[in-house]
């Protein structure tokens, strides 16, 4: 005959698993945790405006140091100043960890918009100081050529003589035009008509260099006050003789030559004459024939 066990030596499992309830309630505790723990997720750092500030100021910067482009510069770098002070605000609110960042942008707006400023206000100074050169060089250029247009009337007023006068070429050739003298043609006469009013016209050449110069056209022209030209007279008296040919230094030369005037040609005439024509404008003498 078995003894049924006493309570007390009962098996200590068969205790627990009669004693848990599966359908009751579970103990509150860690033991009531069936996977592992995690903390709560931190928010993201919001650093886009410090990054975004910094890449703007070093724009700005190589922007402004370059010649030709900094007057580019001013828009990024004042883009980063603006960005890198929202940067250095989200800092301060603890949302963004780049302060860094944020201020270096805020430093490099901040030099990128001095150089703009600098750089504009040196081409001011310099188109400035370019446009009062041109002015200057300008008012330089009419100056001289005002003072050669002057020189130049300079020269065709001491071209224009008085009978009697000397003027010296540029080569040493000093010319006088003596005053017109009647003249009587010879009966066997051309280029003088009858009625006609025939002058003689005396050329003196003196070479006042030291070298021997040529006369290359030593016949004058003469015409009257009004612009008629007369016509030159070649008779057999001989009296007329042409400067041809070389004048030695200190040297003179004379040529004789006799002009035909209508009878109707005004009493001034006017006889021009250069002893290279190819070189050297004519000289005016003018007086009563």
């Amino acid at each position: 005959m078995t003894m049924p066990a006493p309570p007390g030596d009962r098996n200590p499992v068969d205790r627990e698993s009669t004693s848990r309830n599966p359908w009751g309630s579970q103990p509150s505790g860690p033991s009531a945790s069936h996977g592992p723990w995690y903390p709560s997720q931190a928010p993201q750092a919001r650093n886009g405006m410090g990054v975004t500030a910094l890449v703007l100021g070093i724009v700005g910067v190589v922007l402004g140091l370059a010649v030709v482009l900094f007057w580019m510069s001013w828009l990024p770098a004042l883009l980063a100043l603006v960005f890198g002070f929202v940067g250095l605000a989200h800092c301060r609110k603890g949302v963004a960890t780049n302060r860094g960042m944020a201020l270096t942008g805020v430093i490099l707006g901040a030099a990128g918009l001095l150089i703009a400023v600098g750089g504009g206000v040196f081409s001011v100074l310099l188109v400035k100081d370019a446009a009062e050169d041109a002015r200057a060089e300008i008012a330089e250029v009419r100056a001289s050529a005002a003072a050669e247009a002057e020189k130049e009337r300079e020269k065709e007023k001491a071209r224009h003589l008085s009978f009697g006068e000397a003027y010296t070429f540029e080569n040493g050739l000093k010319v006088t035009v003596a005053k017109p003298e009647p003249f009587t043609p010879d009966s066997l006469v051309y280029g003088h008509a009858k009625g006609n009013k025939a002058v003689q016209v005396t050329v003196t050449v003196v070479n006042t260099s030291a070298e021997r110069l040529s006369v290359e056209t030593g016949l004058p022209s003469v015409n009257d006050a009004n612009g008629a030209s007369t016509e030159l007279v070649i008779d057999g008296s001989g009296r007329q003789k042409v400067i041809t040919g070389y004048v030695l230094p200190g040297k003179e030369a004379i040529g004789k030559y006799a002009f035909s005037l209508p009878p109707d040609a005004a009493d001034k005439i006017e006889v021009e004459f250069s002893p290279d024509s190819k070189r050297w404008p004519d000289a005016y003498w003018s007086g009563p024939n």
